[in-house]
């Protein structure tokens, strides 16, 4: 059974940072293009960034340059870290299988002005 379990959310004012965790089991990670995502309420879970196998990555515009998506194959996990924090990255973020329906359930992030 896959399993995402994401940890690392808090509350921090703006121009701070966090790092997110998302620990992964029941699948061969090291081969796995791992994303994380975000929602706000009423709205759409969007993409933020991804990563492959290879550690090519990708990320949506507003983020690039201040977010930083990486992966350690021996622990099964990927990180998200998040510098320059703004009010707009607010947000439950969502680690996610890339391009399959496998979900964690989400940390909150809360960036205060």
């Amino acid at each position: 059974q896959v399993q995402l379990v994401e940890s690392g959310g808090g509350l921090v004012q703006a121009g701070g940072s966090l790092r997110l965790s998302c620990a992964a089991s029941g699948i061969i990670f090291s081969t796995a293009v791992m994303a994380w995502y975000r929602q706000t309420p009423g709205k759409h879970r969007d993409l933020v960034a991804t990563i492959t196998s290879g550690g090519s990555t990708n990320y949506v515009d507003s983020v690039k340059g201040r977010f930083t998506i990486s992966r350690d194959n021996a622990k099964n996990t990927a990180y998200l870290q998040m510098n320059s924090l703004k009010p707009e990255d607010t947000a439950v973020y969502y680690c996610n299988l890339y391009g399959m329906d496998v979900w964690g359930k989400g940390t909150l992030v809360t960036v205060s002005s």
